[in-house]
């Protein structure tokens, strides 16, 4: 017998494979996927098998030590989906296999909790040695009392309700009064939730032609990827709970994708309420331990519909059948680390590797969906029209260049009277108000306005955001923090005043409750969220009319159905709109309807204020009037003339480093290497500095692709920086399908 040979991948960003033997006695338990202990120079290494083979051209192979886990965590479809993420993101394979399985999986120690449990034995229920036992050991006795409710319960517990401690517990064991085992529970997300079981509704005609359209991608792949467009508030949730109940009827499981955390909470209520314990959690506000448990589940076979953000593309599900990724234009789908993929266009693979059908939804596709729609790749299903044909809500356009408001009396810039007369009509009928800013903190920049010194972070290249209530500077960028100086720091200046230029939702907080002292008015930022169950409770208190106004970012400004929202004020329109970003007029666009969707979803119509300071703009007369086609066929006739995507790749290469000089050298240098290959293959723009030129200490400069080819380019990228031989001291990025050029 040929000796069998295994290819480990570890988790040093080599982007090699490493051969090893496979011992004789753990051949049954090595397959691709397993996670094995390795020698590796001088030390013992964890990595991943990714390939069993026959032969190997390394002589003298050294063993591998020893198998963890007992059991492949990666199943095979998983691990071909990591391998063409390592060579379409051109990132090392060890990277990616790494990403596809949560670290609170593949983590040394990770295990399932294990808690000691108490049961009574026969003589438990023998009253006279109780009644004896109880004038003895009163304590021993009143345990036994509170077990004798329950056939098991936990030590801890026992020992608490009984006021005694676990001796007290043990002892009764030496008397043969109860037996304790250990054993292993469950941490699941979902114990303490309560959820009420709904049936399916039922369907408009447009909503029974979608489901229709899924139902049949999931048969015969006819088509195999579906852009679901519809409305804000036409119910694809449902056609989704109703497209996966029938991959169920046949034994398939689905995957489903919210892009924030945010959203999680009530998409789960909905699942759960349909299908029961059948759901699974994936996101990174569960625990370690939840997070293990809940894979577990779903590897085991025990739950089959998972929702999830990002990273639940990639859990074990047995027989998938559907994939959805809901609001699938939005950005927070591209992980911003290598390696940097998009979980939309992943799953498309993933659909296309397991023969799976793939939904992407949302009221404002992607310019790149849109396009695949367009031409034919991609299936269309359209649900124009609200359920029931429910009004969309009316939007006002507030010129701010000629509005103010008040704010104690004082004009102020920041409310107009249009949207502050709104908010008190709704607060006089109890109907609820949404306030939306893109941006967190009290104040965007602290100002002297005597010598004009701006407070800016010390290690990146912008100014620091102010937040009231910490009474502290930060920086959004790198998260330095620093005391509000008492003076200017200019030593010539030294004035003790300051002004605060700019406004973040923490402001805006502060502003309203001034103006509606009465009202009840919460935020929903970063800032403000930061335990784990902290959105599910601020957003199921608002849902119960708790909360009169919820002010927050982009958190709060899509996917989320609360029917007494008669109300959405955009404070400032133009925050994303005068990026340095191509995409600026789409993003800008797409999150005025979304965050307007919020409004109006019950039996009242709803209105939008929109506050802005170029409300002639293209986007936001489009997201004004909902002519979603006319934007997008005008954005897509002005990238195709620039070869901008759908019509072509970006690829941005960002190198880092601490010497300015030793990164423009670094990057003049690939400069012309790149363009010495370039010919026909791809567009390359001139190296210049990143938009946030300096962050972290560190200083950024780009250069920009634009190519018809990915497998290409990416390859020609690959054995450049394999050969490069610029200083140590330079970090290069790839990002392949750039979402952010910040």
């Amino acid at each position: 017998m040929k000796n069998r040979i295994a290819r480990v991948v570890i988790k040093l960003n080599l982007n090699r494979k490493f051969d090893y033997l496979i011992p004789e006695h753990l051949r049954s338990s090595v397959e691709s996927g397993v996670q094995v202990e390795v020698p590796f120079g001088h030390s013992i290494r964890t990595g991943f098998v990714v390939e069993v083979t026959e032969n190997s051209r390394v002589p003298g192979l050294k063993p591998i030590a020893k198998v963890l886990g007992g059991k492949s965590l990666i199943t095979d479809s998983v691990m071909d989906l990591a391998r063409w993420m390592s060579e379409y993101y051109v990132t090392p394979l060890e990277a990616a296999v790494h990403t596809v399985l949560p670290n609170a999986v593949r983590r040394k120690g990770a295990t399932f909790r294990t808690m000691l449990y108490v049961r009574p034995t026969a003589k438990a229920f023998d009253k006279d040695l109780i009644e004896a036992l109880r004038k003895r050991a009163p304590k021993q006795a009143l345990a036994l009392d509170i077990l004798m409710t329950d056939d098991r319960i936990l030590m801890r517990d026992l020992a608490r309700a009984a006021n005694t401690t676990q001796a007290t517990i043990h002892t009764l064991k030496e008397k043969g009064f109860v037996n304790i085992s250990s054993d292993t529970v469950a941490r699941n997300p979902l114990n303490n939730a309560k959820f009420v079981r709904t049936a399916p509704l039922e369907l408009m005609t447009q909503q029974r032609d979608a489901l229709a359209t899924i139902c049949k991608s999931i048969d015969s792949l006819t088509p195999p990827v579906i852009l679901l467009h519809g409305a804000t508030g036409s119910g694809k949730t449902e056609v989704y709970l109703q497209a996966i109940q029938h991959g169920l009827e046949s034994g398939r499981g689905a995957i489903v994708l919210v892009p924030e955390i945010s959203l999680t909470p009530q998409t789960v209520e909905r699942f759960r309420g349909r299908f029961g314990d059948n759901i699974a959690v994936l996101h990174s506000h569960l625990s370690n331990g939840e997070r293990h448990d809940e894979w577990h589940r779903i590897r085991d076979g025990k739950a089959n519909i998972v929702v999830g953000a990002r990273s639940a593309l990639f859990a074990p599900i047995h027989n998938l059948g559907l994939i959805v990724v809901d609001e699938e234009h939005e950005t927070s789908y591209k992980q911003d680390s290598a390696p940097r993929y998009n979980a939309r266009d992943a799953a498309v693979m993933r659909g296309h590797m397991e023969g799976v059908a793939v939904v992407l939804g949302s009221a404002t596709p992607s310019i790149e969906s849109y396009y695949n729609a367009k031409s034919g790749k991609y299936g269309l299903a359209s649900m124009p029209h609200r359920v029931d044909h429910r009004k969309m809500p009316f939007m006002h356009i507030v010129d701010m260049r000629l509005k103010t408001g008040e704010e104690n009396g004082k004009k102020t810039h920041v409310l107009s009277t249009e949207l502050v007369e709104a908010i008190r009509n709704r607060l006089e009928r109890s109907e609820q108000t949404i306030l939306f800013l893109n941006r967190r903190g009290y104040s965007s920049t602290l100002i002297c306005p005597k010598c004009g010194y701006v407070a800016k972070c010390e290690d990146c290249s912008v100014s620091m955001t102010y937040h009231k209530k910490s009474n502290n500077l930060q920086c959004h960028i790198c998260g330095a923090n620093r005391r509000v100086p008492a003076r200017c720091p200019n030593q010539e200046c030294r004035d003790p005043q300051f002004r605060y230029g700019g406004l973040g939702t923490e402001r805006i907080e502060e502003i309203v409750m001034k103006i509606f002292p009465k009202a009840v008015v919460k935020r929903v930022d970063s800032d403000s969220m930061t335990r784990k169950d902290s959105y599910h409770r601020v957003l199921g208190d608002f849902r119960t009319g708790k909360i009169d106004i919820l002010i927050g970012t982009q958190m709060i400004a899509k996917g989320l159905h609360f029917p007494n929202v008669t109300l959405v004020g955009v404070v400032y329109a133009d925050v994303i709109l005068h990026m340095p970003d191509f995409r600026a007029s789409e993003r800008t666009f797409q999150l005025l309807t979304q965050v307007a969707g919020r409004a109006g979803r019950g039996d009242v119509v709803g209105e939008v204020i929109v506050q802005t300071h170029t409300p002639h703009n293209v986007a936001i007369q489009a997201a004004r009037n909902l002519t979603y086609e006319a934007f997008c066929d005008q954005e897509m006739e002005f990238r195709k003339q620039l070869f901008y995507p759908p019509y072509s790749h970006l690829i941005c290469l960002t190198l880092k480093g601490e010497d300015e000089k030793i990164v423009i050298s670094a990057g003049t240098s690939l400069y012309k290497t790149l363009r010495s290959k370039a010919k026909k293959m791809f567009l390359l723009s001139n190296l210049s500095p990143a938009p946030i030129a300096r962050a972290k200490k560190n200083y950024r400069y780009q250069l920009i692709l634009r190519t018809a080819t990915v497998k290409k380019t990416g390859n020609m990228l690959r054995s450049i920086l394999a050969s490069a031989k610029w200083s140590k001291s330079v970090t290069f990025a790839i990002d392949v399908d750039a979402i952010s050029l910040l």
